[in-house]
C-alpha cells in the first residue's frame, strides 16, 4: 500500500475504501494509497504549487462556483478534477474531467463513468450530481481556455 500518490495524465479517479483509504484508478492501473481522497488532492495541489484553498478561490473568481468546486490541479497539462460532494466529507470521490467519455445512472442514487479507454466506473453519487458537477468541470475548463487564448 502506496502512503501517497502523484496525479499525473493517467489519473481518472480517487474513491474512498474507508475513511484512511482511498483506491485510485489511472487508465491502465489501480492502486491503495493509504490516505483520504481529499488529502491527496490537497497534497497534489500544493505540489503543482498552489493551496487547495487557493485552487479552489480561482474556480470561484473565474466561474463564480459557491461549493463543491471543481479544481485544476495541474494547469498546463489541464489536469482538473471534480467532487462529487463537499471537500468537509473525508469519504469523498475525485473525478478527472479529461478521462470520461460517457456516464449515466446505474441505479437510484448510483451512476457509472465511461472512461475514454472504455472501462466503467460506479459511483455513489446520483446521475443528476453528475451532470451537474460535470457541467461545473466544464465551465472551468472553458474559462480557463479562454483566458489562455485572449
Amino acid at each position: 500500500m502506496l502512503k501517497n500518490y502523484e496525479i499525473n495524465n493517467a489519473t481518472v479517479a480517487l474513491i474512498p475504501v474507508d475513511k484512511n483509504t482511498t483506491k485510485i484508478y489511472e487508465e491502465e492501473a489501480e492502486y491503495t494509497v493509504e490516505c483520504n481522497t481529499n488529502k491527496i488532492i490537497a497534497d497534489n495541489c500544493k505540489f503543482y504549487g498552489s493551496s487547495y484553498q487557493g485552487r479552489c478561490e480561482g474556480t470561484k473568481y473565474l466561474t463564480g462556483i459557491k461549493s463543491k468546486f471543481p479544481i485544476i490541479i495541474e494547469e498546463s497539462r489541464n489536469i482538473i478534477f471534480f467532487p462529487t460532494s463537499s471537500f468537509r466529507n473525508n469519504q469523498n470521490t475525485w473525478v478527472a474531467l479529461n478521462k470520461i467519455k460517457a456516464y449515466d445512472q446505474l441505479s437510484y442514487g448510483k451512476s457509472y463513468i465511461i472512461l475514454n479507454n472504455g472501462k466503467k466506473i460506479s459511483l455513489d453519487i446520483s446521475l443528476y450530481s453528475l451532470d451537474n458537477q460535470f457541467c461545473r468541470a466544464n465551465l472551468l475548463k472553458a474559462k480557463l481556455y479562454d483566458r489562455k487564448n485572449s
